[in-house]
Protein backbone atom coordinates (compact mmCIF):
# COMPACT_ATOMS: atom_id res chain seq x y z
CA UNK A 1 0.00 0.00 0.00
CA UNK A 2 1.60 3.46 -1.06
CA UNK A 3 1.77 6.08 1.47
CA UNK A 4 1.32 9.02 -1.28
CA UNK A 5 -2.15 9.59 -1.84
CA UNK A 6 -3.02 8.34 -5.53
CA UNK A 7 -5.53 9.65 -7.72
CA UNK A 8 -8.52 7.15 -9.16
CA UNK A 9 -10.00 8.26 -12.24
CA UNK A 10 -12.83 6.75 -14.28
CA UNK A 11 -14.75 7.74 -17.91
CA UNK A 12 -17.75 6.01 -15.93
CA UNK A 13 -18.40 8.76 -14.03
CA UNK A 14 -18.31 12.50 -14.69
CA UNK A 15 -15.10 14.72 -15.03
CA UNK A 16 -14.52 16.79 -12.76
CA UNK A 17 -15.39 20.75 -13.27
CA UNK A 18 -12.54 22.24 -11.04
CA UNK A 19 -9.56 21.40 -10.22
CA UNK A 20 -10.12 18.15 -7.87
CA UNK A 21 -9.85 14.13 -8.43
CA UNK A 22 -13.01 12.22 -8.69
CA UNK A 23 -11.77 10.34 -5.83
CA UNK A 24 -8.25 10.03 -3.96
CA UNK A 25 -6.76 6.64 -2.21
CA UNK A 26 -4.86 6.95 0.74
CA UNK A 27 -3.99 4.94 3.66
CA UNK A 28 -6.44 2.15 2.91
CA UNK A 29 -9.24 4.77 2.22
CA UNK A 30 -11.07 6.12 -0.48
CA UNK A 31 -12.18 9.51 0.16
CA UNK A 32 -14.64 10.00 -2.93
CA UNK A 33 -15.40 13.97 -4.22
CA UNK A 34 -19.33 14.99 -4.50
CA UNK A 35 -21.30 13.89 -7.02
CA UNK A 36 -24.16 15.40 -8.78
CA UNK A 37 -26.58 14.35 -11.55
CA UNK A 38 -23.98 14.95 -14.51
CA UNK A 39 -24.08 12.25 -17.04
CA UNK A 40 -20.92 11.30 -17.33
CA UNK A 41 -21.03 11.11 -21.83
CA UNK A 42 -22.32 14.55 -22.31
CA UNK A 43 -21.70 16.48 -18.84
CA UNK A 44 -25.11 17.62 -18.73
CA UNK A 45 -27.02 17.89 -15.82
CA UNK A 46 -29.98 15.46 -16.31
CA UNK A 47 -33.51 14.82 -14.41
CA UNK A 48 -34.68 18.40 -15.07
CA UNK A 49 -35.47 19.26 -11.49
CA UNK A 50 -36.43 16.28 -10.72
CA UNK A 51 -34.70 15.13 -7.18
CA UNK A 52 -35.54 11.37 -7.27
CA UNK A 53 -33.91 10.98 -11.01
CA UNK A 54 -30.73 13.71 -9.75
CA UNK A 55 -30.25 11.23 -6.79
CA UNK A 56 -30.17 8.08 -8.82
CA UNK A 57 -27.50 9.47 -11.13
CA UNK A 58 -25.82 10.98 -8.10
CA UNK A 59 -25.59 7.05 -6.72
CA UNK A 60 -24.59 5.68 -10.22
CA UNK A 61 -21.67 8.46 -10.80
CA UNK A 62 -20.62 7.23 -7.11
CA UNK A 63 -20.97 3.17 -7.98
CA UNK A 64 -18.41 4.32 -10.81
CA UNK A 65 -16.22 5.69 -9.38
CA UNK A 66 -16.42 3.09 -6.25
CA UNK A 67 -15.86 0.08 -8.69
CA UNK A 68 -12.81 1.93 -10.39
CA UNK A 69 -10.96 1.64 -6.97
CA UNK A 70 -11.68 -1.95 -6.82
CA UNK A 71 -14.37 -1.54 -4.05
CA UNK A 72 -18.12 -0.60 -3.45
CA UNK A 73 -21.21 0.86 -1.49
CA UNK A 74 -20.64 -2.20 1.09
CA UNK A 75 -17.23 -0.77 2.10
CA UNK A 76 -18.53 2.91 2.10
CA UNK A 77 -18.21 4.08 5.81
CA UNK A 78 -18.90 8.06 5.65
CA UNK A 79 -20.99 10.13 3.99
CA UNK A 80 -22.79 13.60 3.41
CA UNK A 81 -26.09 14.70 1.38
CA UNK A 82 -26.04 18.12 -0.13
CA UNK A 83 -29.47 18.98 -0.48
CA UNK A 84 -30.78 22.58 -2.07
CA UNK A 85 -33.91 21.81 -0.99
CA UNK A 86 -34.44 20.11 2.57
CA UNK A 87 -38.44 18.92 1.73
CA UNK A 88 -36.68 16.63 -0.63
CA UNK A 89 -35.13 14.91 2.37
CA UNK A 90 -37.96 11.70 2.34
CA UNK A 91 -37.52 10.72 -1.20
CA UNK A 92 -34.06 10.91 -1.81
CA UNK A 93 -33.40 9.41 1.46
CA UNK A 94 -35.60 6.15 0.29
CA UNK A 95 -33.04 5.82 -2.99
CA UNK A 96 -30.24 6.53 -0.60
CA UNK A 97 -31.56 3.08 1.29
CA UNK A 98 -31.37 1.29 -1.85
CA UNK A 99 -28.15 1.97 -2.38
CA UNK A 100 -27.06 1.02 1.32
CA UNK A 101 -28.82 -2.18 1.93
CA UNK A 102 -26.30 -4.28 3.88
CA UNK A 103 -26.38 -4.23 7.34
CA UNK A 104 -24.20 -1.66 8.26
CA UNK A 105 -24.86 1.24 6.42
CA UNK A 106 -22.80 4.60 6.32
CA UNK A 107 -22.60 6.90 9.05
CA UNK A 108 -24.53 10.22 7.64
CA UNK A 109 -24.70 13.77 7.83
CA UNK A 110 -27.65 15.93 5.48
CA UNK A 111 -27.49 19.51 4.98
CA UNK A 112 -29.17 22.41 2.89
CA UNK A 113 -27.23 24.71 1.47
CA UNK A 114 -27.76 27.63 -0.48
CA UNK A 115 -26.97 26.65 -3.99
CA UNK A 116 -24.90 23.43 -5.72
CA UNK A 117 -22.89 23.53 -8.38
CA UNK A 118 -24.93 23.41 -12.40
CA UNK A 119 -28.46 24.02 -10.59
CA UNK A 120 -27.94 20.54 -8.90
CA UNK A 121 -30.80 19.65 -6.02
CA UNK A 122 -28.67 17.09 -4.52
CA UNK A 123 -24.96 16.43 -4.18
CA UNK A 124 -23.48 13.33 -2.22
CA UNK A 125 -19.58 12.50 -0.98
CA UNK A 126 -18.07 9.78 0.21
CA UNK A 127 -15.58 7.70 2.29
CA UNK A 128 -14.76 3.83 2.10
CA UNK A 129 -12.36 1.40 2.64
CA UNK A 130 -9.95 -0.01 0.17
CA UNK A 131 -9.19 -3.80 0.05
Amino acid sequence: MSTQPEPIRTSAAPEPVGPYEQAVQAGGMLFCSGQIALDPATGALIGQGDVEAETRQVLSNLRAVLDAAGTGADRVVRTTVYLADLADFPRVNAIYAEFFPGRCAPSRACVQVAALPKGARVEIDAIALLG
